[in-house]
């Protein structure tokens, strides 16, 4: 919990399981905006969109930190409510909104900044399931995932994307743009997995000193530190797991049992 307090309101902000406490209206705020929804706003909350909510309240799904929030306002706009609504028989009323409007857009630009990230295939092109994984050259946990993963990418169910980064020691960074720079990446990668390490480039472009300093970005944008770190879709869900999986969670990151 948090608190911040002015001249003229007070917040208090709960991440509790039902109720929030009520956010005064301040008079000086756009009208456009209810007060207290911008008075939230101000204090770092991230408005999605909003929802029908019942007895007269307007719903908004928020987030702030990472982390999803459903405010409610009150009818007569003066107040807001921080936290989840539940009915009579204990449903969730707040879980359904926040997946549509936060949870699932959020996932869907998260994937997609993976796309774009400098990474080298390992596995088929046309294998139905996706499994990205930030990879330091120098990682031994890296290398049992990989060894691990064969089974899957043999058998072309699974494309792994090793999303290359240099964390781990000194010449990591080198490592990984010489794999990214390489003729043929995707053999580079397999060869240094399988014991013939990569050989490190003289010299290193701007370019790939960007895009590897852009992985490094993105890992930590998911609050990501240790490798290998490994996000997948799972039932329109972004899910991550870090270090090398034990066999019940290889399975559920490769999305079947091992063919």
């Amino acid at each position: 919990m948090w608190q911040h307090t002015q001249l003229a309101r007070s917040v208090t902000l709960s991440l509790g399981l039902t109720l929030g406490l009520a956010v005064s209206a301040g008079s000086a705020l756009a009208e456009e905006i209810p007060a207290p929804i911008a008075a939230l706003e101000d204090e770092g909350l991230t408005i999605h969109g909003t929802f029908d909510a019942p007895s007269g309240l307007t719903g908004y799904a928020a987030s702030m930190q990472g982390r999803e929030l459903a405010v409610y306002l009150t009818s007569d706009g003066k107040h807001a409510i921080i936290g989840n609504m539940v009915d009579a028989d204990g449903n969730n009323l707040s879980t359904e909104p926040l997946e549509r409007l936060v949870t699932g857009p959020q996932n869907a630009l998260d994937w997609e900044a993976l796309g774009e990230s400098a990474w080298i295939a390992d596995g088929d092109d046309s294998a139905e399931r996706i499994v990205y994984t930030f990879t330091d050259p120098n990682c031994p946990f890296c290398s049992r995932f990989w060894q691990s993963a064969r089974p899957w990418i043999d058998a072309g169910d699974v494309q792994l994307r090793h999303v290359m980064v240099g964390i781990l020691q000194r010449d990591s960074p080198r490592l990984a743009i010489s794999m990214l720079a390489a003729d043929d990446p995707a053999s580079t990668l397999n060869a240094h997995e399988s014991g013939s390490p990569v050989e490190p480039l003289d010299s290193l472009s701007r370019e790939w000193e960007m895009e590897l300093q852009k992985n490094h970005d993105l890992m930590k944008s998911f609050g990501l530190h240790a490798t290998p770190s490994i996000l997948y879709m799972e039932d329109g869900k972004l899910q991550m797991s870090q270090g090398a999986p034990n066999k019940n969670k290889l399975e559920e990151i490769m999305g079947s049992a091992k063919p």
